[in-house]
């Protein structure tokens, strides 16, 4: 499932005209996304920091307001710092059981299954004893739009 998620990840990235950074030790955060711009302010870079998290124990259905996904708490302190100078999302990836319905390659496209969702967590309470579930709504799609509106956000000094 991680490696279906960072293929998203590449793809979206690719499309919205964004790197992408792998940390060189893994503590809570996954990728960094980075997008160039003259017109970003401050910095001629905007960064996001993306911590990944892939199920297939919630069936993707259209009637689906949020997914609900279980995160360590201390994995969930370091997204939910507030403030922060650089923004962390969760992206989560429903995915179906059978791993056989992934992916559909075709002569003139490739289709990839399922579709992923992102929340900022800044500011997320902890209410777990050891984990917390999180809800992270459907109608924020990861989509290639949805992230190059992340990146102009943050770009322009605000936060994810």
């Amino acid at each position: 499932m991680e490696t279906l998620q960072e293929a998203y990840l590449h793809a979206l990235a690719a499309a919205a005209r964004c790197s992408l950074a792998k940390p060189n030790r893994d503590r809570g955060i996954d990728w960094i996304v980075c997008h160039q711009s003259d017109e970003h302010v401050g910095d001629f870079e905007a960064q996001l920091r993306v911590q990944l998290k892939a199920t297939y124990q919630v069936e993707p259905s259209p009637d689906l307001e949020s997914v609900g996904i279980s995160i360590a708490n201390s994995q969930l302190a370091r997204l939910a710092r507030s403030p922060v100078i650089n923004s962390s999302i969760l992206v989560v990836m429903l995915v179906p059981r059978d791993i056989d319905e992934w992916i559909e390659v075709r002569s003139n496209h490739m289709l990839l299954r399922h579709c992923c969702y992102w929340r900022n967590l800044e500011g997320h309470p902890i209410t777990g004893k050891d984990e917390t579930v999180v809800r992270v709504p459907t109608s924020q799609v990861f989509d290639e739009l949805a992230l190059c509106d992340i990146m102009q956000r943050i770009g322009s000094g605000g936060q994810a």
